[in-house]
């Protein structure tokens, strides 16, 4: 098929020679992406109530804790009512404490006062009553004085100390401290009937893991962080029963990618093993994973043992519930084997054939494929390493070489063949060897296919006839070569 530059261009060919690479196989199967259990979580109401607001919507992302739904329910209304019923009395009761501190602390500031008067008036007293005992004590001693009088003074002395003692420890200034500490006590107790006066309705809405608002609704809280994935519930509506679902929210940064295996084929598998996963939507796009989970028991009667693949999703292309093909890598060649992409090879009526570039001449040839891996196939005949084979819109140019009739180009195939079968031995009279002749048969005929018409080019093959070393004669120091040239077989 000859194909000039522009023309190829046109087309978008693609040319890329047969390499030689080592492929790994393994075993496939089908089956389909999901969600880890702990990743999608369905967010419920968790009493009877009506839905006053939809902070979210389906495609959103959320963060853990955060607010996407507002709810009012008439229980938590009764039970918030019961609540500030109840702080309210705690609240008075704490203010009546306090004012009761306050009596306390003011009376014990006058009493306190009081005895500092008291103190100063005494005091005096009690240094001038000490002055004169010490006095009257040396006038006895020199008997200025009767022991009487030295009595009285002592008397005097002991009245003035009691007067003092009275002054500086009043029981009116104690009683006013203890009435301060009543007060005291009193206030802390009211403080801490405060929070007491809401634990009832705190500790519903935390059962139910939702949070109070102001004007008596609550919010329901996303438990994950993820994608809403769908929201089943509109404005206004309303649930008579907890549970009602609200919304799903997913986290599919990782997914499973569940197949099942025959179990013949357990003995190759094991956690850890690592697998290729393709998906229907993305089908030149290879995901690598590898096994998380082999279920223990053997299901059913078809033999077959659950897997579950484990699989990186951080930019989400693989969406829970599609289609998927795995392969698990259980073997690789230790050789490299001749491979060409899948895409260079056609399925030209039963034949699988692959175009081999010559200039501008594309020209087909069948090939006999192996297993296939990553996107590539293993080539068995056919084909030989170098080769120039077209990997980018072969199926094109197959089509574009049909354009000039089919008619022609099954004579022109007959009439290639029959030639084939002339040239393909040499015999060689006297001992001599069976030698192939040096052409492949069907790669190197001379023909030329343009598009838009069945154009015939008469072949030329060129055959080279040698003697083995072992069949030379003893007179012979070389080997005996004969060239033969035959003519090319004219169409009908």
């Amino acid at each position: 098929i000859q194909v000039d530059a522009k023309a190829a261009q046109r087309l978008g060919l693609k040319v890329e020679p047969v390499t030689r690479r080592r492929l790994a196989f393994g075993i496939k199967t089908t089956g389909q992406i999901e969600s880890l259990p702990d990743r999608q979580v369905e967010v419920t109401a968790p009493i009877r109530s009506t839905v006053v607001k939809l902070l979210v919507k389906p495609g959103d992302f959320v963060e853990a804790g955060q607010a996407v739904a507002v709810l009012s329910s008439p229980d938590l209304v009764e039970l918030r009512a019961e609540s500030i019923q109840k702080r309210a009395e705690a609240e008075a009761n704490l203010r009546a404490a306090q004012a009761d501190l306050k009596l306390a602390q003011e009376n014990y500031n006058r009493q306190r006062r009081l005895a500092q008067v008291d103190t100063q008036q005494t005091l005096p007293q009690l240094k001038l009553a000490k002055e004169r005992f010490a006095r009257d004590r040396e006038l006895l001693a020199a008997g200025a004085i009767s022991r009487r009088q030295l009595l009285e003074s002592e008397t005097a002395l002991g009245e003035a100390k009691a007067a003092y003692a009275r002054a500086t420890s009043r029981p009116d200034v104690g009683e006013a401290e203890a009435q301060i500490r009543r007060a005291e006590s009193a206030v802390t107790v009211a403080r801490s009937q405060l929070p007491v006066a809401e634990v009832a309705y705190t500790a519903r809405l935390q059962q139910l893991g939702a949070t109070n608002n102001a004007d008596g609704t609550f919010s329901v809280k996303a438990p994950i962080a993820g994608t809403v994935a769908d929201r089943e519930v509109t404005l206004g509506e309303s649930s008579e029963d907890a549970g009602k679902p609200l919304m799903t929210i997913q986290n599919n940064s990782s997914v499973w990618a569940t197949a099942n295996l025959y179990e013949k084929d357990l003995a190759a598998v094991k956690v850890g093993q690592g697998v290729r996963v393709t998906v229907a939507s993305l089908p030149n796009q290879t995901f690598q994973g590898s096994i998380a989970v082999i279920d223990p028991v053997v299901e059913g009667e078809k033999r077959t043992v659950p897997v579950k693949v484990a699989l990186t999703n951080t930019k989400g292309l693989l969406k829970p519930g599609g289609f998927a093909e795995l392969e698990i890598l259980t073997d690789r060649t230790t050789a490299r084997v001749l491979a060409i992409p899948k895409s260079a090879v056609v399925d030209a009526k039963g034949k699988t054939i692959v175009f081999v570039q010559n200039g501008n001449a594309y020209q087909p040839v069948e090939v006999t494929l192996g297993k296939t891996s990553e996107g590539f196939v293993e080539v068995k005949q056919g084909l030989f390493e170098g080769d120039q084979v077209v990997t980018q819109r072969a199926p094109q140019l197959y089509a574009e070489s049909l354009r000039g009739g089919q008619a022609d180009a099954e004579a022109v195939a007959e009439e290639d063949s029959n030639a084939s079968g002339q040239l393909s031995w040499w015999l060689l009279p006297a001992g001599g060897a069976i030698v192939v002749g040096a052409f492949w048969l069907g790669r190197r005929q001379g023909r030329v296919l343009r598009f838009g018409e069945a154009k015939y080019d008469p072949p030329v093959y060129d055959a080279e006839v040698y003697l083995e070393p072992s069949e030379r004669s003893e007179d012979s120091a070389s080997p005996q070569l004969v060239e033969s040239r035959n003519e090319p077989h004219q169409p009908q």
